[in-house]
């Protein structure tokens, strides 16, 4: 049995320097998480700096080590979504990489732990910035919760579940 083919080949050339963005990325649930983290990893950053900036205290560990690991997990969220936004390759392969769910897992628990010690630190000792540093830990809390989900999504993905 013989089958006809045709083979079509199309050359494009473009010499623009234009950079297509992946909006769709963020219309998908790793996206949408990744935003989240990215937006409520933002105002955590900003709640603590402004605070522990303007008010100097003997022992600002719980709120060093908050700062920390949103300030770590802020940029590498930043660079995974810039990197899925820029280009259309990385959302997809990127996804399917165990090096998501590394991220992601170590990133939930380290928020989480950071979120933890500084509410427990906070409710143990009355200030007058107490309201502020409580309201940055549930955020804290919420987006350790959002990592896990991604830790969820991502460990779907690499298995192809």
């Amino acid at each position: 049995m013989s089958h006809s083919v045709t083979i079509t080949r199309t050359t494009t050339t473009t010499n623009t320097s234009a950079i297509i963005v992946n909006t769709g990325y963020l219309k998908t649930l790793p996206g949408l998480l990744k935003f989240g983290q990215l937006i409520l990893g933002a105002v955590c950053v900003g709640i603590v700096s402004y605070y522990i900036s303007h008010y100097n205290y003997a022992n600002q560990t719980p709120e060093l080590f908050f700062l920390l690991m949103s300030v770590t997990f802020l940029i590498g969220t930043f660079c995974l979504l810039t990197a899925c936004l820029i280009s259309l390759a990385t959302s997809s392969i990127i996804a399917k990489t165990i090096y998501e769910v590394v991220y992601h897992l170590v990133a939930c628990i380290l928020y989480f732990a950071a979120a933890l010690t500084l509410l427990i630190e906070i409710s143990r000792r009355r200030r007058y910035d107490h309201e502020a540093y409580m309201a940055a830990a549930i955020i804290g809390l919420i987006v350790a919760v959002l990592y896990l989900f991604s830790t969820i999504f991502a460990v779907r993905s690499y298995r192809g579940i």
